[in-house]
């Protein structure tokens, strides 16, 4: 574990090797699963403002799952989470040439609305876990679908930090993902070391 400021990191997060490689796993990710993507409390008041920017991106399916359930529901454990489709797919689905992908997304990507994602979806593998205390924990999560992402960062010589770079600076900040390269950096001259 590295610690920056108040954010406890998996090693994990320097060490393994990712990238997306959507023409092997086809968006599994937003299809599998027990709940929904997690969302931040401090995103849904935008995600209920949004929401009919990117509406016309959804399936109808989808549409009628939120507006039969929410913009955002909270899951048996009691955490926000994007809404499903009959308990399987996120409501914020949409299909392309046999890939999953995200409506949310493709309407921020065509200037629809100003919300990207969920910081959750954007960060993934990464999970992060709020504790008492201010801590925040960063951890890698091993996902079986995605090993056709580690298959293809591993070609690519590209760590887990490296490949979410947008997604870290948008959550923590320009300042902490220097902090991260730091550490990188200092773990390669301890191994180099060894």
């Amino acid at each position: 574990m590295i610690q920056i400021d108040n954010v406890i990191l998996s090693l994990n997060v320097f060490e393994k090797q990712f990238c997306c490689d959507l023409t092997k796993c086809l968006g599994e990710c937003c299809v599998d699963g027990e709940s929904g993507a997690p969302v931040e409390e401090a995103e849904i008041a935008e995600m209920e403002r949004e929401y009919e920017n990117w509406k016309p991106y959804m399936t109808a399916e989808g549409i009628a799952a939120v507006e039969a359930q929410a913009v955002v529901v909270k899951d048996i454990e009691g955490e926000w989470t994007t809404p499903l489709i009959e308990g399987c797919e996120c409501a914020y689905t949409y299909e392309e040439n046999g890939i999953t992908l995200c409506a949310i997304e493709k309407a921020h990507a065509e200037g629809k609305t100003t919300f990207r994602k969920p910081v959750s979806c954007h960060l993934y593998p990464i999970r992060v876990k709020n504790f008492s205390g201010g801590l925040v924990g960063v951890n890698y999560d091993r996902w079986q679908i995605c090993g056709p992402a580690r298959i293809l960062g591993e070609k690519l010589g590209l760590p887990v930090y490296k490949f979410l770079k947008e997604p870290i600076i948008r959550k923590f900040g320009e300042e902490f993902y220097q902090k991260i390269e730091e550490a990188a950096d200092m773990l390669a001259l301890e191994d180099g070391n060894e």
